[in-house]
């Protein structure tokens, strides 16, 4: 029996580890959502004001450093544009659920042993934690969605763009 407890006692060692961890990629996730939202705005109020194809044109020319671009090579330059959207709105929600579940196991311990004090402050951190990471992901979601939208609009147009050149040339 005592080694099941120790396998046990090693286990949520191993997990309260990841807490801190855990709690920060939450918060520089939050961080990141909230920086993005502001770009999100910065750039609605571009396209205003600025044609997008050749704004698609122009960035992807700086980022690959060629004068010469394919459509494989805008797409390619997308899906990078959209990469850490995805990634933060796919992985806040888990990392979310690791900061509940962990202060869960010291929460149902001290329920057990009657301290509502301690069972207060580990479900206050695990709600926390939670709730910051869903309103991280979901800011990344909406932006990620719209943004997907606008750049593959802004796709067409540079590959129309693309073969008027081509033509022409």
């Amino acid at each position: 029996m005592d080694f099941f407890a120790d396998i046990e006692h090693l286990l949520y060692a191993v997990s309260r580890v990841f807490l801190l961890p855990v709690l920060l990629l939450i918060v520089l996730s939050l961080l990141y959502a909230v920086g993005m939202l502001g770009a999100f705005l910065v750039e609605a109020w571009q396209r205003r004001r600025q044609a997008s194809a050749e704004r698609l044109l122009g960035q992807a020319r700086d980022y690959l450093q060629r004068q010469v671009i394919s459509s494989g090579d805008l797409e390619l330059y997308i899906l990078k544009q959209l990469e850490w959207l995805r990634i933060v709105s796919r992985t806040a929600p888990m990392l979310g659920l690791i900061a509940t579940m962990i202060p869960m196991g010291p929460a149902l311990l001290a329920l057990g042993n009657g301290d509502a004090t301690e069972v207060g402050k580990n479900m206050v951190a695990a709600f926390s934690a939670v709730i910051l990471a869903l309103l991280a992901a979901s800011l990344c979601f909406f932006i990620l969605t719209i943004r997907r939208r606008w750049l593959l609009q802004d796709l067409h147009r540079a590959e129309r763009t693309l073969l008027l050149q081509e033509e022409s040339a």
